[in-house]
């Protein structure tokens, strides 16, 4: 008798209102690939891996994802379109209806925990309708061990019911999906959707409200490694800015790729047992990691076939351009023992500048990085619609705006009160363009990218002269070790230096009109932080 036969007679879900369920509880990895497979919800594909389709949505639903409005969250959350209120009522009939939907039903229950750091551990259940589900919890979840799961209570619960559809004139949902949190009870409630992401990010952004009003701790939405002296470095940045690829550095070893805390103890850990990364365009060649980590046990999601093999195309989106893998970290070699890093010196705000006008490194007062934390900057390329010749700009707060229960001045006042307390130098990166916006000029060479990010760490440019940026105001060095000195300013790489004062200027006024939403919150520090624009 293996472990999962014991433990499967001492679980019962009638707490949660699930009622003569056949409980698959806590299988392993395998058993969950197999069971996928007989359903035929899935397929292997050429290197092992599980493949599936999360059917009509392959993305988050942010205008879907609700809150419960009760005692704890009615004065803290920062209300409206992105944490949109449930009332508790309309959230306890729909929970009773998606119970009594999974009763009588197989379901699989998998006990894990959120938090890598033992002091700031969150014991999770999840139950999920699909096996599928069930592995991608496993992947992106801490894992307990056997001896663990005798005693294991549970402080949050996931509900994760893909084929429960809601009905809006009575449910108060806006559409027949949806993701809702509820504080109270403990509860992320899905239904609608099989998009797994939902589940990642229903727990994140709970602990996006939990960690910094319970527990003093600064969540965030980075990737972060550390060094052989014992370093952290932190890579705020938003998707195509490179936060995953200048993380994976073979000289320092990796404690996680998007979700962290920063205690009071000056520690960095992450939040979750796995990676759950883009696999658009992937290649070996420009992500070793995460092509050589898709193998038996990871779950590709919505990737197409090359004709008539098992051979994923990853260049093929005709299901959705975010095509996604998700599996542990362990497939990873160069990981951070424990997940958990100390001493954080340097903290990087990536940003992929399709406009050509930031410098592709700067260094940030503490005023100055907590307004570029809360603006969340990069910018879209030029799209293919008629008439759009120009970059778009694309401003997510705190690089996590749809996660964040809180008024973003929050977190940023917690970021710079945690930077100042231990001294650490924050850079802006442009990884997008120089020399002129998209169109005109070309992309920042990654190698330039990673020397300036390799000096940074190494100290090397703590000698060099700065000078302040003529609008933004922030510090460029005038020197840095193998990295051509023409580039280190952006202006010197415009041909018409006219046109590269004008454009800096119409971008520092979307810098400010994006802010003002913020501004009535925001103290003198953080205001000072702002571009000048007159």
């Amino acid at each position: 008798m293996d472990s999962n036969t014991v433990f499967a007679q001492s679980i019962s879900l009638k707490e949660l209102g699930i009622e003569n369920a056949k409980v698959r509880y806590q299988l392993s990895a395998d058993e969950l690939h197999a069971i996928t497979l007989q359903s035929g919800q899935g397929v292997e594909n050429s290197t092992g891996a599980l493949a599936i389709n999360t059917g009509e949505f392959t993305g988050r639903s942010p205008q879907d994802r609700f809150i419960v409005k009760d005692d704890i969250t009615k004065d803290q959350v920062w209300w409206g379109n992105v944490n949109i209120p449930f009332e508790p009522q309309a959230f306890e009939k729909l929970y009773n209806k998606v119970t009594a939907f999974l009763s009588n039903k197989e379901v699989f229950v998998r006990d894990s925990y959120v938090c890598s750091d033992p002091n700031y551990r969150l014991n999770v259940r999840v139950v999920t309708e699909t096996a599928w589900s069930n592995l991608f919890c496993y992947n992106m979840f801490l894992r307990p061990e056997d001896s663990e799961l005798a005693n294991f209570t549970p402080e949050w619960t996931v509900v994760c019911a893909p084929s429960f559809m809601a009905d809006p004139a009575v449910d108060g949902t806006r559409q027949s999906n949806f993701a809702i949190l509820d504080f109270t009870k403990k509860i992320a409630l899905i239904g609608g959707t099989g998009y797994t992401g939902e589940m990642k990010k229903g727990i994140f952004s709970a602990l996006n409200f939990i960690l910094p009003v319970f527990k003093n701790t600064l969540p965030m939405h980075c990737s972060a490694n550390v060094g052989e002296a014992g370093d952290t470095a932190i890579f705020f940045g938003l998707s195509g800015t490179g936060k995953t690829t200048l993380s994976a550095d073979p000289e320092r070893k990796l404690i996680g790729d998007d979700e962290h805390g920063w205690t009071n103890e000056n520690t960095v850990f992450n939040f979750e047992g796995g990676c759950y990364a883009k696999v658009i365009n992937l290649t070996e060649e420009n992500e070793p990691d995460i092509f050589r980590a898709i193998k038996k046990g990871a779950l590709l999601e919505n990737v197409v076939f090359k004709a008539g093999t098992n051979v994923v195309d990853f260049d093929d989106v005709s299901i959705t351009q975010n095509t996604r893998v998700s599996y542990p970290i362990t497939h990873i070699d160069n990981v951070q023992p424990g997940l958990i890093g100390h001493n954080p010196k340097n903290i990087f705000f990536l940003t992929a500048d399709s406009f050509g006008i930031l410098p592709p490194i700067s260094r940030l007062t503490p005023g100055q990085a907590a307004y570029h934390f809360i603006s969340g900057y990069t910018a879209k390329v030029a799209g293919t619609e008629a008439g759009v010749t120009e970059p778009q700009p694309n401003f997510s707060a705190c690089f996590g705006a749809p996660f964040m229960p809180l008024h973003p001045t929050r977190y940023a006042e917690m970021l710079s009160k945690k930077m100042k307390d231990a001294g650490v130098k924050v850079w802006l990166i442009n990884t997008g363009w120089t020399g002129g916006a998209y169109g005109t000029g070309s992309r920042m060479k990654l190698k330039f990218t990673r020397a300036m990010i390799t000096a940074a760490l190494k100290g090397e440019l703590n000698d060099v002269e700065f000078k302040n940026h003529e609008v933004f105001g922030i510090e460029i060095p005038q020197d840095c070790p193998n990295v051509p000195v023409e580039i280190l300013n952006p202006r010197n790489t415009w041909e018409d230096k006219d046109l590269y004062d004008k454009k800096a200027l119409e971008l520092a006024h979307k810098f400010k009109a994006n802010f003002a939403k913020f501004e009535e919150f925001a103290n003198a520090e953080i205001l000072a932080g702002a571009p000048i624009t007159e």
